[in-house]
């Protein structure tokens, strides 16, 4: 084969390989602010106007059952309670799960009425249940917003009705339902059910991806005038979570098709790998006047890293380590760095540290180690 051939075909194959990696421009998105996110990395995938303050209209049910599934967790509340339902629950206008004043229903049904059927009605009563008043739970939403990083959030009901002291942002929704899925898996798994059917009456989830897309488990529609039509919405595909929010489209339609191409581009030209899991071993390394002379180094959450499709073979791990490690050594104690690299931009970093306690040696032991690391020193 003359070299000349060989050279082009060399050449060729390397722009077909380069052409595989090519990640383009995100989709142009017809919504007021939007974002898509990895739920492992939270890497921003695409977004615009992400912390601009919106109104969110039903998307605030998502903190509405947030702060009642954190209450379910701490053991205050329980799914069997019977609650009772108000004047004040029974006459909210909106969307509605059409409980009856001066009844009572189990607070799990209700919470089935906030997530499926959007129920407005169902929101106040569990409300009060749960704080006493609707202005006092929602005080709680601001204190779990806090918690959560919410900065651009605040909330007055638990409805989303319209109020001028009620708002959120793209990224907050974002963060919020990030939170929502990896604390409370099992409250989350409601957001996939397509209908409820409360007092002989059958509501679909006003979510219709879910019959769109298989891979699609969630999360709520919102809609008011001021709103317009809003949309969070999550997705897992082979092991890889996507989380997106799509505020201010102009119709039911809209909000779902703007969603689907922020999916559909999230997971064709990026991938989430696990690199490492929590308390590992990942380095070994010596050890000065301890009790033993190595100690075991990793790093203490789970490593992921969001990437661009197909370009997994070429991350690059590298670890830098104190020269000297000194006991005594507690774990949890950061005694270097790991840096995962692609293209020479670094993806991902966190602390190495000691995932076991050294103790300190005895006096002869921490002798020699000294006359030894100062001669060794005078020598370098």
């Amino acid at each position: 084969m003359p070299l000349r051939i060989f050279l082009c075909g060399l050449l060729l194959l390397s722009s077909v390989a380069a052409a595989q990696n090519i990640i383009p421009e995100p989709p142009a998105i017809d919504a007021t602010g939007y974002l898509l996110i990895d739920a492992d990395t939270e890497r921003v995938l695409a977004g615009q106007e992400m912390d601009a303050t919106l109104p969110p209209a039903s998307l605030t049910k998502i903190m509405t059952s947030f702060v009642a599934a954190a209450e379910l967790a701490a053991g205050r509340i329980s799914i069997t309670d019977d609650v009772p339902i108000s004047v004040a629950a029974w006459r909210t206008p909106g969307s509605r799960m059409f409980v009856r004043e001066g009844t009572t229903v189990t607070l799990g049904e209700l919470l089935k009425g906030i997530v499926v059927q959007s129920g407005n009605d169902a929101s106040v009563a569990v409300a009060e249940y749960i704080a006493g008043t609707e202005t006092a739970f929602a005080e709680m939403m601001n204190q779990q917003a806090q918690a959560l990083g919410m900065y651009a959030s605040h909330f007055q009901n638990a409805t989303g009705l319209p109020d001028e002291g009620h708002y959120t942002s793209v990224r907050d929704l974002a963060t919020l339902t990030r939170a929502l899925i990896r604390r409370y898996p099992e409250h989350y798994a409601s957001y996939a059910e397509r209908s409820f059917t409360f007092n002989d009456i059958e509501q679909p989830n006003r979510n219709r991806l879910l019959w769109r897309d298989r891979t699609v488990d969630g999360v709520k529609t919102g809609y008011t005038k001021e709103a317009g039509y809003c949309l969070v919405a999550s997705a897992l595909r082979d092991g890889m979570r996507l989380i997106t929010v799509v505020m201010g489209t102009t119709s039911d339609e809209a909000r779902m098709r703007e969603t689907q191409k922020l999916l559909k581009y999230g997971f064709r030209y990026f991938q989430t790998q696990k690199l490492y899991d929590a308390n590992v071993m990942l380095k070994q390394s010596e050890v000065w006047y301890g009790a033993v002379d190595t100690v075991k180094l990793g790093v203490t959450d789970l490593v992921y890293v969001t990437i661009p499709r197909g370009r997994y073979d070429d991350l690059k791990a590298e670890t830098d380590i104190a020269r000297v490690i000194e006991a005594p050594l507690e774990p949890g104690q950061e005694l270097g760095a790991l840096r995962v690299t692609l293209d020479d931009e670094v993806v991902f970093e966190a602390p190495l540290v000691a995932l076991e306690a050294v103790a300190a040696a005895g006096f002869f032991k921490r002798l020699w180690h000294a006359l030894y690391l100062f001669f060794s020193g005078l020598f370098r």
